[in-house]
């Protein structure tokens, strides 16, 4: 499968493209600077981008059969360029005529167990909360902009960081995962693995899915 990626330098966006390439798909990782990238092999390439202009998406795009985007807002970015990519992307992949579109989301906008969302919890850090309140714009937009397109929007488990490839993960809807001491993980890399799982096998097109050990 040929995919193009956004966001591939990132803690995800690098373990997709390694469990990508695992499998032996071909990605193109859209950056700002492709100087900067390391060579990955022939199934590996790099090419100049910005994920919110939808003629810069398109342009990348033309000739994959699926995108995936796993950006975040870095270099003093607006929270708000979640909701402007989310728009590029939509635009961009109609206009390539790409129809797989796989967004890395947020787990903010999960839903909890004593109601409202994970954002809303008291213990939720105020400095997170614009990001959150973005990655929740940005699923309603694809909830409400991204007819036509088999789009998929993919949360993490409350805590995700870079650990140990298991090849193991639970998933839901739109409820927090937890385990049996109200715990909620998973590593970047199980969670890369439910990414091309994703794509390899479709489960969760049009809507979104979280990802938790």
């Amino acid at each position: 499968m040929k995919i193009v990626l956004f966001g591939a330098s990132g803690t995800i966006g690098s373990r997709i493209v390694r469990e990508a390439l695992a499998r032996g798909h071909d990605v193109t990782a859209v950056v700002r600077d492709p100087t900067g990238v390391p060579a990955g092999g022939e199934h590996f390439g790099a090419e100049r981008g910005d994920v919110t202009n939808a003629a810069d998406v398109a342009r990348v795009a033309r000739g994959a059969e699926a995108i995936v985007s796993a950006v975040a807002p870095t270099g003093g970015q607006p929270p708000s360029m979640l909701t402007d990519a989310a728009r590029a992307l939509i635009a961009g992949a109609r206009n390539a005529g790409v129809k797989r579109l796989v967004v890395v989301g947020g787990a903010g906008s999960l839903e909890v167990p004593e109601g409202g969302h994970v954002m809303d919890r008291a213990s939720f850090p105020d400095a997170w909360k614009p990001i959150a309140q973005a990655h929740a714009d940005a699923l309603r937009v694809f909830r409400t902009e991204a007819g036509g397109l088999d789009w998929t929007y993919v949360s993490p488990a409350a805590v995700i960081e870079p650990g140990v490839r298991t090849g193991r993960y639970r998933t839901g809807e739109d409820r927090l995962l937890v385990d049996d001491q109200g715990n909620s993980h998973i590593s970047a890399e199980d969670f890369a693995v439910a990414i091309i799982d994703e794509l390899d096998r479709p489960a969760h097109v049009g809507r979104r899915f979280t990802v938790a050990d």
